[in-house]
């Protein structure tokens, strides 16, 4: 997982996107978003999908707060089920962060440089997946 992403669309933009109702109220344009920032997220909840704004980073159950430094910001797909950190959260606490984009680096002649990495179309990278979930749940 990346360290910095883009979240270009509107909140209005992606609520409609994903079918949700938007909390967040933001105009978008955000091109390097970082750990411990505002992030837009899609949840679910009783009374429906939301897109809100949450603090990026994972907060452990045992934890008296969130780290400032953000260190906790992804977990390994391989063992976020059984790590004490994440296992709980992962089967209970989900939401998506829709994003753009995002930035990989690599070092090359002792600099390390940012590479881009988005869609071809520009599209959102989880919205072509939630479009075909939405056709195949949505009533007849």
């Amino acid at each position: 997982m990346c360290g910095r992403f883009t979240q270009r669309l509107s909140s209005a933009e992606f609520a409609e996107l994903f079918g949700a109702t938007d909390l967040a109220g933001t105009p978008g344009e955000a091109y390097n978003v970082a750990p411990t920032q505002q992030v837009l997220a899609v949840r679910d909840r009783e009374e429906g999908r939301t897109l809100e704004r949450l603090r990026w980073g994972f907060v452990p159950s045992w934890s008296t707060g969130p780290d400032p430094r953000g260190r906790m910001i992804n977990a390994r797909a391989e063992t976020v089920a059984t790590s004490p950190a994440f296992r709980a959260s992962f089967r209970s606490k989900r939401c998506l962060v829709p994003v753009d984009g995002f930035y990989e680096w690599r070092r090359d002649e002792g600099r390390s440089r940012p590479f881009y990495i988005a869609s071809a179309d520009g599209s959102p990278l989880a919205s072509s997946s939630v479009m075909a979930l939405r056709r195949r749940t949505a009533p007849p």
